[in-house]
C-alpha cells in the first residue's frame, strides 16, 4: 500500500469510530496490505484521535488465548494504543449503547507499570520487577469492521479492536499471586459463562507484556512508567448489550465488575 492509501484508511476507520459505522474489511479491498501496513494504518487512526483530544494511557494485547484466536479466526496476537476516554471505573456504567457498535467483553488482567520497558532483550524478570500491581479488568473490544469479519491486517489497522475498558478497586502486587496458574470465574447476568487460568494468554500474562515490550522495542516504542497495559483475555468473548451486568473474579486478585447501558 502507499502513504496516500494508509492514510485514507486510517481515517475511514476514525471517521467510522467516531460516527459509529461499519466498514468493509480492509482485506477484502487492498490485496496487497501488510501486516507493517496495518499498523501505520493504526497509527494513523490513533493520530486522529489525538488529534481529537483524546491522551494515550497504555497499550494492549490482543488475541492472545486460544479461545479468542479460534473465534476470530486471527492466530497471533496483535496491539493497540489505550486512551483515556476508554477507561472506566469501577462500579461506573458503561455506555456501550452510545460509544459502541458490536461490543464484546473479556476479561483480562491489567499490568500498571512504574518503570519504562524498552526492548527488545526484555525478560520476564524485567516484566515483573517494572511492574506496580496488576488488577482484574473487563475490556470490551468492538470492531468498525462490519460483522467482525477480520483478518489479522484488519483488526491490527482497527487499533486491535479497542472499544472500552474498566479496571477493578483492588490492586495487587505481581509478586503475590502466581500470574500463570491464577483461576478466573466470569459472570453475566448472575450465571457462570467462562472459566480460565493465566496459562491461556501465551502461557502467562507476563509472557504477553514481554512480548509486546520486545515487537514494540523493534520500532523504538517503549512502555512508559505509569502505563496501563492489558495482557490479553483469559476467556472467550462474550457479545454484551445495554442492561447487562457481568462481573470477574480472579483467584488472589480480587475482582471487577461492569453495568451496560
Amino acid at each position: 500500500m502507499n502513504k496516500e492509501q494508509i492514510q485514507l484508511c486510517g481515517d475511514e476507520l476514525y471517521n467510522a469510530l467516531t460516527k459509529r459505522h461499519t466498514v468493509k474489511p480492509l482485506t477484502e479491498r487492498f490485496n496487497d496490505i501488510s501486516m507493517e501496513d496495518a499498523y501505520h494504518i493504526s497509527l494513523r487512526m490513533v493520530e486522529r484521535r489525538v488529534q481529537a483530544g483524546a491522551k494515550i494511557i497504555g497499550k494492549k494485547i490482543g488475541v492472545t488465548s486460544k479461545a479468542v484466536q479460534n473465534m476470530l479466526n486471527v492466530h497471533q496476537p496483535d496491539f493497540g494504543y489505550l486512551t483515556h476516554d476508554m477507561v472506566y471505573s469501577q462500579g461506573e456504567e458503561m455506555p456501550i449503547s452510545q460509544k459502541l457498535m458490536q461490543p464484546k467483553a473479556e476479561g483480562e488482567i491489567a499490568f500498571i507499570l512504574k518503570k519504562d520497558l524498552i526492548g527488545p532483550g526484555i525478560t520476564n524478570a524485567d516484566v515483573l520487577a517494572a511492574t506496580d500491581c496488576v488488577i482484574p479488568c473487563f475490556e470490551v473490544v468492538d470492531s468498525r469492521i462490519e460483522n467482525w469479519n477480520i483478518k489479522i491486517q484488519d483488526t491490527i489497522a482497527d487499533n486491535a479492536s479497542c472499544g472500552l475498558f474498566v479496571l477493578g478497586d483492588k490492586a495487587v502486587s505481581p509478586s503475590k499471586i502466581d500470574l500463570s496458574t491464577c483461576g478466573m470465574v466470569v459472570e453475566k447476568n448472575g450465571h457462570i459463562i467462562s472459566t480460565g487460568s493465566g496459562a491461556a494468554a501465551l502461557g502467562s500474562p507476563v509472557n504477553c507484556v514481554t512480548w509486546l515490550a520486545n515487537t514494540l522495542g523493534q520500532f523504538g516504542i517503549p512502555l512508559k512508567a505509569g502505563e496501563v497495559i492489558l495482557s490479553g483475555s483469559l476467556v472467550p468473548l462474550e457479545p454484551v448489550k445495554a442492561g447487562d451486568f457481568m462481573s470477574v473474579s480472579i483467584g488472589g486478585m480480587g475482582n471487577a465488575s461492569v453495568r451496560f447501558v
